[in-house]
């Protein structure tokens, strides 16, 4: 009896030593593959200088549709194969977005960016732009631009690497200088939180410049947990804010900590990579207390 039990006690050990290896739930996961499996696409117009928030219009006075869902005929979103990996590159030649098909809560998410040549319309004599968009919702199209979902803004820009942006009906908080005249709150991890919204203070300026020199890649991470996030820039965490929330019509503001992630598409030539993410079960130690 007992060798029969030493022979199965064997058999076992053999077989689970031929299995996969389980995927920890802290480990990275990398979003971006060669044909953007992980990706779709919205793709709103080609806006002009003088856009003013109005559905766009043709010669006649028409309105324009929208190009819309996955149907990137002129290759806004392509991926480069190069030897340290694949690079997303966004031509920014139409305004829209690439956005996860998953949705995504509580986690870490982390990526690297440099800019391009290009520029278009509206923004040929204006500061290179794009974004990360988190905790997006609902249908795109919903803000000003026409081109995203309601969703929280993480800036990137040339200069603001960093910065926020309510988008549509968006609320949050962040620690930062209460605004004062023209000027915008200024974000400050010593400071107390300030409300942003639409129709308010919606607008929010990174604490300071870490963005790498020009032509060099940049390291973004975004940390998202139970509603707090965190924008840091090459390694320096620029903007501490907290309950994240949209705003219905009547007022009611509602929790959004969960949702899909974009990536701009504004007028400028991008270039991503390293695209990852990994789930959290907290609030990293090294930042509970900015909190």
């Amino acid at each position: 009896m007992q060798m029969r039990q030493v022979a199965l006690l064997i058999v076992s050990l053999l077989a689970t030593s031929f299995l996969p290896a389980r995927k920890k739930d802290n480990e990275w996961v990398s979003l971006l593959d060669k044909d953007l499996t992980q990706w779709e696409n919205y793709l709103s117009y080609a806006h002009k200088p003088d856009y003013n928030g109005n559905i766009p219009k043709d010669a006649s006075g028409t309105p324009l549709q929208p190009i819309g869902y996955n149907k990137d005929d002129t290759h806004v979103f392509s991926v480069l194969t190069e030897p340290g990996g694949p690079v997303l590159r966004i031509s920014g030649e139409k305004y829209g977005c690439l956005f996860t098909r998953q949705s995504y809560e509580n986690y870490h998410l982390k990526l690297q960016v440099k800019w391009g040549t290009q520029k278009y319309e509206p923004r040929k004599t204006k500061l290179r732009d794009s974004g990360i968009l988190y905790h997006s919702i609902g249908e795109a199209g919903a803000e000003y631009w026409r081109s995203w979902m309601l969703s929280q803004e993480f800036q990137i820009m040339e200069g603001h690497m960093g910065d926020f942006w309510c988008q549509a009906n968006s609320a949050i908080d962040i620690r930062s200088f209460q605004s004062e005249g023209v000027m915008n709150r200024v974000a400050d991890e010593k400071q107390p939180f300030g409300i942003f919204r639409k129709g308010s203070d919606s607008y929010c300026m990174r604490s300071a410049n870490y963005e790498s020199p020009a032509g060099e890649w940049t390291t973004l991470e975004l940390i998202c947990f139970e509603g707090k996030s965190l924008h840091i820039v090459n390694g320096h965490v620029v903007m501490v804010l907290k309950d994240s929330r949209y705003t219905k019509p009547d007022g009611q503001d509602v929790p959004m900590t969960r949702g899909k992630i974009q990536l701009q598409s504004e007028a400028a030539e991008v270039f991503y990579r390293d695209i990852r993410i990994k789930p959290l079960a907290a609030m990293p130690k090294a930042y509970a207390a900015l909190f």
